[in-house]
């Protein structure tokens, strides 16, 4: 088994060699996996899995049957010689979303000094245990709480980020075997989490109010529910907002159910009126935040509000796992938060996303785009005859990455095409060029040649 698996990963170490050194560019397609298999004197299902390996590591897009496609590279040296045939300058990534605020270094470089005093260092290179410190946990409380809602401080739990969060929730209530619903399209690291844990996901379906409680009673008949994962604030990829009375029809559901919530409010900082689910079903939901998109993804802390009763059984998962939060990270979040150095840098990044909205409104006026003016982030559902995976690879030949819309679909059989736009890690003039040049990608025809 071992020589098998390096056998696949080698083919495609040396097709990743291709493209990082440019002799297979971006929106290339690939030969069939048939036809790949007789060239290289495999078997066809190796050559599948080399295949699933380049899209593992995000170098490929595509489907089979509908064709394998180069994406584009990350921005740098490498990303510019992939490009250089396709686009002029470096590639713009639309993939990544993480929004930095005008003088984030200078706001958060104060904080971190007195955490170099050796005296104050020693103490924060200790571990940190999930429940962290009291501080941190008042802090946690004060920085979390909305209009209508304020978690308990003895309720909060810390990881290393956001994802470590979910994992350590998800793996305190299911069972390998067991079964989640989920939004039909959700976080992708959402689907890789279930995958390592076991977990099958069951997609729901919802309208623009949010998740129809129906859906939701239907798949728990036929098949047991050990939990509901949702993201019901700026949902990504749509940035739909859950209504406000389906909260309360979802909230009185998973309460005649006994079925618990992993609400997902990653992006909820954006919308300052938004309160969480937990607010209508606080014995049943687990709240997950973080400070990769309020502060930044490099030095970042993961948390959880659960009910009383599940403290001690989600403390135990992230233990197990791994996943406790550093204690640098730590105390400098929450020196950030109690000096206001954080409640400064959302109210930076909410009039930056709804600057970014404006440019995404102007350049894309005229196509199917549903986005929230508060939101770091677009759903474009493209215009026919395109495909989300041809289109993927027709703005990688420009130099622009996107993410394809069946990275969030939850059934394989639906791939919807459509693509989701980040427009957080651009900068403006970039974002608006790359916004431009994809708009005139989209008003062809997806018979004509995909490259500039």
């Amino acid at each position: 088994m071992g020589d098998y698996r390096r056998d696949y990963r080698r083919i495609a170490d040396r097709i990743a060699d291709d493209i990082a050194g440019g002799r297979l560019k971006p929106g290339q397609r690939l030969p069939p996996q048939r036809a790949f298999a007789r060239r290289r004197g495999i078997a066809p299902s190796t050559a599948g899995r080399v295949y699933a390996e380049l899209v593992r590591r995000g170098l490929v897009v595509g489907e089979v049957g509908r064709g394998t496609f180069v994406r584009a590279a990350p921005a740098g040296p490498v990303g510019q010689a992939l490009i250089e045939a396709g686009a002029a300058g470096a590639p713009v990534n639309l993939e990544l979303n993480y929004p930095s605020a005008p003088g984030q270094p200078e706001l958060l470089a104060p904080v971190l000094a007195p955490l170099l005093r050796p005296d104050v260092l020693a103490e924060a290179l200790l571990p940190a245990a999930a429940t962290g410190t009291a501080p941190a946990r008042e802090a946690a409380a004060a920085l979390l709480a909305t209009p209508g809602w304020r978690p308990g401080p003895e309720r909060l739990l810390f990881t290393g980020n956001a994802r470590q969060a979910i994992a350590a929730v998800l793996a305190s209530l299911v069972r390998p075997g067991g079964r989640v619903g989920v939004e039909q399209l959700t976080y992708p690291l959402v689907k890789e989490i279930a995958a390592r844990l076991g977990i099958t996901l069951v997609p729901l379906a919802g309208d623009a109010a949010g998740l129809l409680p129906e859906a939701v009673a239907a798949a728990h008949r036929s098949a047991p529910l050990s939990a509901l994962y949702v993201q019901p604030t700026l949902h990504n990829p749509t940035s739909l907002t859950t209504s406000h009375t389906r909260l309360l029809q979802l909230a009185r559901l998973v309460h005649d159910l006994d079925l618990p919530v992993v609400e997902d409010r990653i992006w909820s900082f954006l919308h300052a009126t938004g309160d969480p689910f937990a607010v209508h079903a606080p014995a049943l939901a687990h709240v997950v935040d973080g400070l990769s998109k309020r502060v930044a993804p490099g030095l970042t802390v993961g948390f959880l509000v659960v009910p009383p009763h599940r403290v001690a059984a989600v403390a135990d998962a992230v233990r197990s796992g791994g996943w406790s939060a550093g204690r640098f990270a730590l105390e400098a979040a929450v020196r950030w938060a109690a000096e206001g150095t954080v409640a400064r840098l959302v109210e930076a990044k909410r009039a930056d996303a709804a600057r970014r909205q404006r440019i995404l409104a102007e350049e894309l006026a005229g196509f199917a785009v549903r986005s929230d003016p508060r939101a770091y982030f677009a759903w474009w559902e493209l215009p026919a005859p395109w495909r989300a995976d041809t289109f993927t690879a027709a703005a990688a030949a420009h130099g622009i990455a996107v993410t394809p819309g069946p990275a969030f679909a939850v059934a394989p059989g639906h791939t919807p095409d459509a693509v989701r736009l980040g427009l957080a890690s651009a900068p403006e003039p970039d974002l608006r060029k790359a916004l431009r040049t994809l708009a005139h990608v989209a008003a062809r025809r997806a018979g004509d040649r995909i490259a500039p």
